[in-house]
C-alpha cells in the first residue's frame, strides 16, 4: 500500500503521480463494494487510485490562479466535514491494505459533481467510480431538486462513469421511494 494522504508542499508534484487516476466519491457508511470495484479497475487501468469526500457543508468562495480553493461552511459545525473525512479515509486505509496500489485521499467541497468534475479535469482521470444510494423519501426530495449526482456527472463531462448498485436491489414490484 502507498499511502499519499498527508498533504505534500508541492500539489502539483503530487496531481503529476496521480494522472490518469480512477477516482472514487465516498461517503461515511457507503458499502464497501464501492470502494472494491474502484479499486479493481484501478488495477485493470494500472492507475493509481483517488478517494474523494465531498463535504457539501462547505462551498467555495473563491479559487486562486495556482488552484488553491478557498471555502466557507454553510453553517458553523465545520467539524462534520472533517469527521466524515476522517472516516472515509480510515475505512480506506483499512480496505487497501496490502492492496499494493498507489492511492490517496482528498477532501473536496461543494457541489459534488462539479467538484468530482474538477478534480478529474485536473488529474486527466480515465474513470469516476460512484455507488448509488439507499432510496428513501429524504433521499428523493435531495436527488429531484440537485439531481442524480452519476447523472450530472454523466452529462457535465467527458469521461466514463461507474456506478456501483446497492448490494441489494429494490424489488421490481416496489416503489422506488418506500425502498426499505
Amino acid at each position: 500500500m502507498v499511502d499519499t494522504t498527508s498533504p505534500t508542499p508541492d500539489e502539483a508534484a503530487e496531481n503529476s503521480v496521480l494522472q490518469k487516476a480512477v477516482i472514487v466519491g465516498l461517503q461515511p457508511g457507503q458499502a464497501p463494494h464501492v470502494l472494491s470495484e474502484a479499486a479493481r479497475f484501478a488495477r485493470l487501468l494500472s492507475a493509481p487510485l483517488v478517494i474523494v469526500h465531498v463535504d457539501v457543508t462547505r462551498f467555495v468562495t473563491y479559487e486562486d490562479p495556482d488552484g488553491y480553493v478557498h471555502s466557507a461552511p454553510i453553517d458553523l459545525n465545520r467539524e462534520a466535514g472533517v469527521a466524515d473525512f476522517d472516516d472515509v479515509r480510515a475505512a480506506a486505509a483499512s480496505a487497501l491494505e496490502g492492496s499494493g496500489l498507489t492511492w490517496t485521499a482528498r477532501q473536496l467541497v461543494g457541489d459534488p459533481a462539479l467538484a468530482m468534475k474538477q478534480l478529474a479535469n485536473t488529474l486527466d482521470a480515465q474513470l469516476i467510480v460512484v455507488g448509488t444510494r439507499k432510496r428513501g423519501l429524504g433521499e428523493s426530495i435531495r436527488e429531484f431538486f440537485t439531481g442524480s449526482v452519476a447523472a450530472r456527472l454523466a452529462h457535465r463531462q467527458h469521461r466514463s462513469v461507474l456506478v456501483v448498485p446497492l448490494e441489494e436491489s429494490v424489488p421490481d414490484d416496489q416503489s422506488e421511494i418506500w425502498a426499505d
